[in-house]
């Protein structure tokens, strides 16, 4: 028997605005789709925080027996600067400016992606497909729309005809946005615009002459518009309709709205059971913003070496930082948060460690099996990662009393939270000790730089200045330096 026919899900489902239990469309099989990255620069912190969610997810299901089929596209073309139908294509403008080829682009940022992904430790998708390899798929589903009367041509560009199937079908059933609304608050067309509607949007565009990335159509040489994308790979690989399509929150409109309406226009059916939003990532307690200098990259992140943090982190803290917030829930990345985190890893790390060594009696003076279920429980209700954290600390907490003999645990209870603790937080969380993250000299430097502040400390407190100031300066000459603030001192490396 499989762990998934005694475990029940409950997944909130965006296109319903609640919780609803899990039943995917084949016993024992389940077809995810989640909206990979546009390569046209570095991935950012916010795209990690919400590909480690669907990671999480990913690896939940498949601990519990399901056979996943989890595809997370590339986006290689016809994402334009501003999301909608003008401007220019996002990976062409980098290639102009850097005066390379596109694929140039696309290959460097494409590598950096997945560069990133593999130092928080993600599981790979199943399929990973770009949008340049379905070319083909997006032609016939444009044709298709068209055909079923939902879309039209002008001038070589075709486009989605919101108000015509507004008529028949719900354009905003996800995001609750009503067409009237939409209207109302957009700005007249400029009469430039082959658009019927400002509401409707590009299936495919035709190509200015200057534009690199074109492929042939029977409409012009072109490119497909970015929504059309996902709706021909999701499909292609998971079927017509399939369990889960996920993403992060500000896709939810136009991009996901505009798949439902695509895949409704085109076959006559919705393409999803159950829609999943991760949350976005904040900095400082605002949004993160190149133009506003509050913004934060991975590297910068695990080095240290930038002017937000008082030091590196290591993949896993930082993975489990993110893991301490429910996905659904709205993140604040803040140096405070990121010790505390550091703090809480590290006691979690001591105490797994602490497994072994632990000695056995015929009684246990906590329940195992009821502790399991609690962790198990705190997954199936939409993956609460901050709730199965709680119930880890809780065990800890008896691990310390087992170690210094104020608790007991049977031989076989032993065995049990051995293998459900590193279910849990290796597989499910997908957490590494940090000499396995590739950090094993980062909690030493740590440890030895604070035994060095508190002598510093203590220096001071007996007005040996001298001693005071050659720690600082010997610390500092190594590339060491530490900062003095009102709720004491931290350090940042160079």
């Amino acid at each position: 028997m499989q762990l998934y026919q005694n475990q029940h899900i409950n997944i909130y489902n965006s296109l319903t605005g609640k919780k609803e239990t899990f039943k995917p469309i084949n016993s024992g099989y389940i077809g995810m789709y989640v909206c990979g990255p546009t390569v046209y620069s570095n991935v950012h912190l916010g795209n990690v925080r919400t590909f480690m969610s669907f990671d999480m997810v990913f690896r939940y299901l498949k601990h519990l027996g399901y056979k996943v089929r989890y595809v997370r596209n590339i986006t290689d073309a016809g994402h334009l600067e501003n999301d909608a139908d003008v401007g220019e294509d996002k990976i062409t403008k980098k290639a102009r400016l850097e005066e390379i080829e596109p694929m140039e682009i696309v290959q460097r940022y494409t590598v950096d992606f997945h560069n990133v992904l593999d130092k928080f430790n993600f599981l790979p998708p199943s399929i990973e497909p770009t949008a340049t390899g379905h070319i083909i798929e997006q032609i016939e589903l444009i044709s298709k729309i068209i055909d079923n009367g939902f879309a039209y041509e002008v001038n070589g560009s075709v486009y989605f005809d919101v108000h015509k199937y507004n008529e028949t079908n719900d354009y905003g059933i996800l995001s609750k946005r009503k067409l009237e609304d939409l209207i109302h608050n957009t700005r007249a067309l400029d009469g430039q615009s082959d658009k019927r509607n400002p509401q409707d949007f590009a299936l495919w565009k035709k190509a200015e002459p200057t534009h690199i990335m074109r492929w042939p159509s029977p409409w012009s040489d072109g490119f497909p518009g970015w929504h059309l994308e996902c709706t021909a790979m999701s499909t292609k690989y998971l079927g017509e309709q399939f369990d889960i399509h996920g993403g992060g929150m500000d896709l939810k409109f136009p991009h996901h709205e505009c798949e439902i309406a695509q895949n409704q226009a085109a076959k006559g059916q919705a393409p999803v059971n159950y829609w999943m939003h991760a949350n976005m990532l904040e900095l400082n307690g605002a949004r993160m913003s190149k133009s506003t200098g509050n913004i934060i990259n991975p590297a910068e992140l695990l080095s240290g070496k930038n002017d937000i943090m008082s030091k590196g982190y290591s993949p896993s803290v930082i993975r489990f930082f993110m893991m301490q917030s429910a996905y659904r829930s709205v993140l604040d990345l803040t140096d405070a948060g990121l010790l505390a985190s550091e703090k809480g890893f590290n006691r979690l790390m001591n105490a797994v460690d602490d497994l072994e060594s632990l000695k056995t009696s015929n009684n246990s003076s906590f329940d195992i099996k009821k502790w399991k279920q609690n962790c198990y429980n705190a997954m199936n209700d939409d993956f609460n990662t901050p709730i199965l954290i709680a119930n880890l600390f809780e065990v800890v907490t008896h691990i310390n009393a087992i170690k210094e003999t104020r608790a007991t645990i049977t031989a076989d209870d032993l065995k049990l939270l051995k293998e459900t603790i590193s279910t849990f937080v290796f597989d499910i969380l997908g957490l590494k000790k940090t000499s396995e993250d590739n950090a094993s000299g980062t909690d030493k430097l740590t440890g030895a730089v604070e035994l060095l502040i508190a002598l510093r400390k203590e220096a001071r407190v007996n007005k040996d200045f001298a001693l005071s100031d050659k720690i600082r300066d010997e610390l500092a000459a190594v590339g060491i330096q530490l900062n003095d603030g009102r709720d004491g001192t931290t350090f940042s490396t160079n």
